[in-house]
């Protein structure tokens, strides 16, 4: 016979929540300016919108890199978000399964912002 204390002793936290939930307001706060930034800079930097003036504006620096940042966190922060969703609302042996699949997705993700970025950026240059 064991009281019910001594049946969820030793199954508590994964001592995570706290680290998952400051990753979530951090990317959160890193978005606000990176996405002000992009808005402001998109829109006043290319008056016809075309694809040399894209392709012109991702060539700099300054602005390749915070592009980068952009893409980086908006992948960490939906990732972030949907492994919450995952654990709340899939149960069962498939929840690891889908918890890798996301993860697989959004790391294919990431690579795939920062390819861009890069291959935009020095095409330009040619």
């Amino acid at each position: 016979m064991q009281s019910p204390l001594a049946k969820v002793l030793g199954h508590g936290s994964a001592q995570q929540g706290t680290g998952h939930w400051w990753g979530q307001r951090l990317t959160a706060i890193a978005l606000v300016p990176l996405t002000l930034w992009f808005a402001v800079a998109i829109m006043g930097s290319m008056p016809q919108g075309n694809w040399h003036d894209l392709s012109a504006w991702v060539a700099e620096p300054v602005h390749a890199i915070l592009l980068i940042l952009l893409v980086l966190t908006m992948v960490q922060h939906s990732n972030l978000g949907l492994q919450v969703v995952v654990e709340d609302y899939v149960h069962g042996a498939t929840v690891v399964v889908v918890l890798i699949a996301v993860k697989f997705a959004h790391v294919a993700l990431a690579v795939a912002g920062v390819y861009a970025v890069i291959v935009i950026s020095v095409g330009a240059g040619r």
